[in-house]
């Protein structure tokens, strides 16, 4: 059985830091692009960063960019999103996510239809 199992969220002051964490297990996705989505109340989920399977290519929102970083440890089939400079609208249940189509660009991996696993996400609330 396929499973994502995300941690790290929490409570956190503006301008604070969190690093969020996406254990996969049940089949290795370390061929695969990982991505993390974010969701607030009464809004769609929206992208928030992806990576390929090598690292090689990352991929930003513009609005978290300069502030989030994703990474992935291939060995341990984890994916990492370091959040820092945190704002309030930053606060949103954080999910991630692996596609099994490989090979694909920025405009794809920004897809959340494109994404066939998902994990049950975790709440990151970031205080004024």
């Amino acid at each position: 059985q396929v499973q994502l199992i995300e941690s790290g969220g929490g409570l956190v002051q503006a301008g604070g830091s969190l690093s969020l964490s996406c254990a996969a297990s049940g089949r290795s996705f370390s061929n695969y692009a990982m991505g993390w989505f974010r969701q607030a109340p009464g809004k769609e989920r929206e992208f928030v960063a992806a990576i390929n399977w090598s690292g090689s290519s990352i991929y930003y929102a513009d609005s978290v960019k300069g502030r989030f970083a994703i990474s992935r440890d291939n060995a341990k089939n984890t994916v990492f999103l370091q959040m820092n400079s945190l704002k309030p609208e930053d606060t949103a249940v954080y999910y991630c996510a692996t596609s099994l189509s490989t090979l694909k660009g920025s405009y794809y991996y920004r897809q959340s239809r494109n994404y066939d696993y998902w994990g049950q996400g975790t709440q990151v609330t970031v205080s004024s």
